[in-house]
């Protein structure tokens, strides 16, 4: 509701004296006019004549007696629609308690802007202030002064996870404790946390105990949208999930590979009282295999965000059965059993119309599968033997079951020496009944499934002891024989079921037991590390975080206060475990804000009903004080005016201003006429070309440099200067010829017509708008790059603390996902694309050259002369200030000097800046084009 208060309302009491005011004015005349004194002008006017009044005007008075008023109520400290929040307890304590968990970064500023209101409003009443956010650790709420819980408030951020609001309930009754009837604002996001249903009821008990006045400000629904993922009937899905409707009914799920490009996207639509939907991708297996993300579009929320790891990709598993066809019936062959439990997870291929083992094998490697299961298949012909050796220490994942025809062979594909035949329990003639199975050992891969006590195993291929058997068991029966074995060879790995995958030999096929140890061994295949031949099994892996989401869901580094994670961690985030990848980038496990089963509840509000409720969406609050200064000064500049016009000092008489000043006006438009003459007129400006112009259809038409206008004219003036250089450089030394440089407004200009965009850094112009950031982040991710020069490699210092220029870039960058970076490696194809360099000098030598970092040169390779990426590095970062040596004048001379004892620095300046723009243009080819001559060589040409 809007309203007007006063910050100091005794202040209106000097409204009281304006009546005086009023009469002192009334009584005190203007200044007399100053009349010429000629005596024959004296006798012809021997009448008296009054020329000026003995009052002053009306009029004049009213505009003082305004002024006058206006002073007084700017200072009394008026302010239209304060906010009302927290009204409550006079002047007692205010307790603002902000929801910052994973739902509430859909509408942080509305947030942020109510309880901005609510400090100041506090402040304005001479209220201390403590602020509270639920969803960080809970700590000691202490009241402060407006000023240090502003500061506080502005820290605040929203959480990648849901919020522990009864963490809060302690630390919260020992702040009404020692403040008593405290104002408490609680700005709710409307989502239930992961606390039971119990949260607003012990408030509402402690409101009352305490005679807190309590007010809640949320959404009207709550507006946050988030996303779980799974794998269903073969395909990927996602779960689209709200507490409440909401009016949010439609939008676009995207599958993103680890570079944020978009690999797949699809609609989705919510029914009007629904709380979920499920959408599913149809996607070949290859592109399945590359999503590492999937995200709601436009929903700037880690609660939006699904990460998938190597355990969420689906991998090509082939079967094979040793046995002849009669036996390959359905509910009989060992296919059957395995097929049914690997299909939730895997891509489950046999080989079709092929003949005999070989053939079998054959078909299923020639398509390429990751893990290869063998049922019952005895000794292979050596080529076929051959073939499954390669495919094994090339990475893949040979799984085997016993049978008898492995148990009356010898085959060398198996992890330990086998004995023949088999051992038989339970039967007519053994002393032994049926075993089952034991606890898993905490470094098998099985630790942390529980075995079924009704599991038997009735026959068995015992192993032969030796001093590496127990490193390659990863079960075994309660009497210590091996169930499961395996072992690493080369960059792969050969597991063996001890047992046969169908119910001959045990039951263990029909539980559920055997689906999850297929699925870890699945998610095994090409992400294993052989260890140290005869040594011991590594424990169970604790794998630290790599990455890790923000609460808006950018990707980026880990905060100090992560923690690492055991490798089959499955729980959602937390404040210790934020989501985001942990461990190898090749093996790691992803950590969601969400669990796959978990579900968006509205908050019940229900037990605090006797509170002050409000919504986010109130009118701003308007201080009005500047408002009447202004005005104050604006009237007292026309009394002024008034109070010279009735004192003759504006007439036209020769003794008014105006008068002495008409006398000289001529004089003066004589003199600026021959001023202008001599000067001559400007040159006429010539109209800039259409090409020149930054978002001129034409400028799709020829090949230009841009740079961008950050409004300092001192920099904008080096960039033009800089691009206009390395422009006539191109053309000189290359087959490209560049139009003119074009400078952008990344907030209104086209960017995809510029290949290369030069980004000075500014530090004293403002931050882009958050629109920008995204403008400039869809040209980084559709192929352009930018080169952001910090142009601080004089002043800084490793190790120091950053520059204004490396503060303002690192803020700048903070919501983009910016890859991991690197200096320049010696091989880079950056190093070779034009001219032959070492370095990217500019004005400045000392500084380094950042680029998207490569992936490690394969082991055991020849060392290629130049190495690339799969595509140009989106971003480029230099503090060398390469504007500066490369910008010249008209003539072709350098306009700044270069700071170095190379004598060579401004050449090595413009190679470096030819590279960076041929790098951009042709990408990576220069990787292969290097080894031409080698390979005409081999060629024989």
């Amino acid at each position: 509701m809007l309203g007007l208060t006063f910050a100091a309302p005794f202040a209106l009491a000097a409204l009281i004296g304006l009546p005086a005011l009023w009469l002192l004015l009334r009584v005190t005349p203007p200044r007399p006019r100053r009349i010429d004194f000629p005596p024959l002008k004296l006798v012809a006017d021997l009448a008296a004549q009054r020329q000026t009044p003995a009052r002053t005007p009306p009029w004049l008075l009213i505009l003082r007696l305004l002024a006058a008023a206006a002073l007084i109520l700017a200072v009394s400290g008026p302010v239209w629609n304060p906010s009302g929040v927290g009204a409550g307890g006079g002047r007692k304590a205010l307790l603002v308690m902000v929801d910052n968990g994973v739902s509430a970064a859909h509408d942080w500023r509305d947030r942020m802007r109510v309880a901005t209101d609510a400090v100041e409003g506090a402040a304005r009443d001479g209220r201390p202030v403590a602020v509270d956010g639920l969803a960080d650790a809970a700590a000691a709420i202490e009241a402060r002064t407006p000023a240090a819980s502003l500061e506080r408030l502005r820290a605040l951020a929203p959480r990648p996870h849901l919020a522990d609001r009864d963490a809060h309930l302690q630390v919260l009754a020992g702040f009404l404790e020692r403040n008593a009837g405290a104002g408490i604002v609680w700005i709710s996001d409307g989502v239930a946390g992961i606390e039971p249903a119990g949260f607003p009821g012990r408030l509402a008990e402690l409101v009352a105990s305490s005679g807190a006045a309590l007010t809640i400000l949320r959404a009207e629904t709550p507006p946050a949208l988030a996303l779980t993922a799974s794998e269903t009937g073969g395909k990927l899905t996602a779960r689209v999930l709200r507490a409440a409707a909401n009016g949010r009914d439609a939008g676009l799920v995207r599958a993103l590979d680890p570079k944020g490009l978009p690999l797949a996207e699809h609609d989705f639509a919510l029914a009007a009282d629904a709380t979920d939907t499920e959408i599913a991708f149809d996607m070949p297996i290859e592109l399945r295999n590359g999503v590492s993300r999937i995200e709601i579009a436009g929903e700037r929320s880690a609660g939006a965000v699904t990460l998938v790891d190597e355990r969420g990709k689906r991998r090509r598993v082939g079967l094979v059965f040793g046995g002849t066809n009669d036996q390959a019936q359905p509910l009989l062959a060992p296919t059957y059993y395995l097929s049914r439990a690997l299909q939730p997870f895997a891509d489950v291929q046999e080989a079709r119309g092929a003949k005999g083992i070989a053939d079998q094998v054959g078909q299923l490697l020639d398509n390429q599968v990751t893990v290869l299961v063998l049922a019952d298949v005895g000794a292979m012909d050596d080529r076929t033997a051959a073939r499954v050796q390669t495919f094994v220490e090339n990475g893949g994942l040979l799984l085997r079951f016993a049978g008898p025809r492995l148990a009356a062979g010898s085959d060398p594909l198996v992890p330990v020496r086998l004995r023949r035949g088999g051992r038989t329990l339970g039967g007519t003639l053994s002393w032994d009944s049926p075993k089952t199975l034991a606890p898993f050992a905490p470094e098998s891969p099985f630790a942390g499934l529980a075995p079924l006590a009704d599991i038997g195993v009735r026959r068995q291929i015992l192993a032969e002891p030796d001093g590496d058997l127990p490193g390659r068991t990863w079960a075994s029966l309660q009497d210590g024989t091996p169930i499961v074995t395996a072992e690493h060879r080369g960059q792969g790995l050969v597991v063996l079921f001890h047992v046969t995958a169908d119910t001959t030999w045990s039951n263990l096929p029909l539980s559920g037991l055997f689906i999850d140890m297929l699925r870890r061994v699945v998610a095994l295949a090409g992400s294993s590390a052989a260890p140290a031949e005869g040594g011991p099994r590594p424990a169970a892996a604790i794998l630290a975080p790599r990455l890790a989401l923000d609460g808006f869901g950018a990707l980026g580094t880990p905060p100090a206060s992560a923690t690492a994670v055991p490798a089959d961690y499955a729980d959602r985030a937390s404040p210790e475990h934020p989501p985001g990848f942990y461990g190898p980038a090749d093996g790691g496990t992803a950590v969601n804000a969400l669990r796959t089963e978990d579900r968006l509840r509205a908050l019940d509000l229900a037990p605090l009903n006797g509170a002050r409720t409000g919504t986010l969406a109130g009118a701003e609050t308007l201080d009005l004080r500047p408002s009447l200064f202004t005005l104050a000064l604006l009237l007292l500049v026309l009394d002024t005016l008034a109070g010279l016009w009735l004192g003759g000092f504006l007439n036209r008489g020769s003794g008014g201003l105006v008068g002495r000043l008409r006398g000289r006006a001529a004089m003066l438009a004589m003199a600026g006429v021959l001023v202008l003459g001599g000067l001559g007129a400007p040159p006429a400006r010539a109209e800039e070309p259409l090409a020149n112009r930054p978002n001129g259809i034409e400028s799709a038409l020829v090949t230009r440099l841009a740079y961008v206008v950050t409004g300092d004219a001192a920099v904008d003036e080096a960039s033009r200067a800089g691009l206009t250089g390395l422009t006539q450089m191109l053309a000189s030394r290359t087959a490209l010829e560049p139009g003119e440089p074009a400078g952008l407004d990344p907030a209104k200009d086209e960017l995809a017509f510029y290949p290369l965009i030069y980004w000075p850094i500014a530090p004293g112009r403002p931050q882009p708008s958050e629109a920008t950031i995204r403008r400039v982040d869809a040209f980084m991710r559709n192929g352009g790059t930018v080169l952001f020069d910090t142009r601080d490699a004089l002043t800084a210092r490793a190790g120091g603390p950053p520059t204004p220029e490396a503060a303002y870039l690192r803020k700048m960058l903070a919501t983009l996902e910016i890859p991991e970076l690197e200096p320049v490696p010696s091989d880079h194809v950056l190093t070779k694309a034009f001219y032959l360099v070492d370095s990217f000098p500019g004005r400045y030598a000392t500084g380094q050259t950042w680029v998207e970092a490569l992936p490690p040169a394969a082991e055991g390779t020849e060392r290629r002369p130049a190495r690339a990426g799969d595509g140009v590095s989106p971003i480029v970062i230099t503090g060398n200030d390469l504007a500066a040596a490369w910008a010249i004048d008209r003539r072709g001379d350098p306009l700044y000097p270069v700071v170095g004892g190379d004598q060579r620095q401004r050449e090595m300046a413009f190679r470096g800046g030819v590279n960076i723009v041929m790098y951009t243009l042709t990408g990576n080819y220069k990787a292969d084009q290097v080894h031409v001559p080698a390979l005409l060589e081999r060629l024989g040409q």
